[in-house]
């Protein structure tokens, strides 16, 4: 992980730097310029728009009683490509516009829905509670997750408030 990470820090900006210069070779600096300039302020702007309504979204989601995990997920995609909208760069503004457009960002969900489904487990109330087989003391939990890569956590609601309509 560390390795794949120190890869994105060094290729993206790299990248980046190549195609500013390319850019600019082509078309000038004061126009590349506002590229980057408007590319920020329109990509704000979708992702203020956007992030509104996943907020609704995962609002209503709420009030349903269901979990709102996938409206969640799409916040989360949101706030990266608005991230990556004001982040000068080519690359980076190709990947959060793209991020912006529902059919890749369901195609991206569904991705990270596949990827955390097989790492977190949700128990809520009259699920089975920690027992023998639910080891808790530290280093018992850490050989398990060495071993399955699951974490499991038992929580308690403090506060639930009933459910609208």
């Amino acid at each position: 992980m560390f390795f794949r990470l120190l890869a994105l820090f060094i290729s993206i900006p790299v990248i980046e730097l190549f195609l500013f210069l390319q850019v600019g070779a082509r078309v000038g600096w004061l126009p590349t310029l506002a590229i980057v300039v408007i590319t920020g302020i329109l990509g704000a702007s979708l992702s203020r728009a956007q992030g509104l309504k996943t907020l609704v979204r995962y609002q209503q989601a709420l009030a349903e009683g269901r979990l709102p995990h996938r409206e969640v997920i799409e916040g989360l995609m949101i706030l990266a490509a608005g991230v990556l909208l004001l982040t000068p760069g080519f690359l980076t503004d190709a990947i959060g516009f793209a991020l912006l457009v529902p059919p890749v960002r369901d195609a991206v969900r569904e991705k990270l829905t596949t990827y955390l489904s097989g790492r977190i487990r949700v128990v809520g109330a009259g699920m089975p509670t920690p027992s023998a087989q639910h080891p808790t003391d530290p280093e018992t939990v850490r050989r398990v997750y060495r071993e399955t890569g699951v974490i499991e956590v038992e929580a308690e609601v403090v506060e639930e408030s009933p459910p609208k309509g």
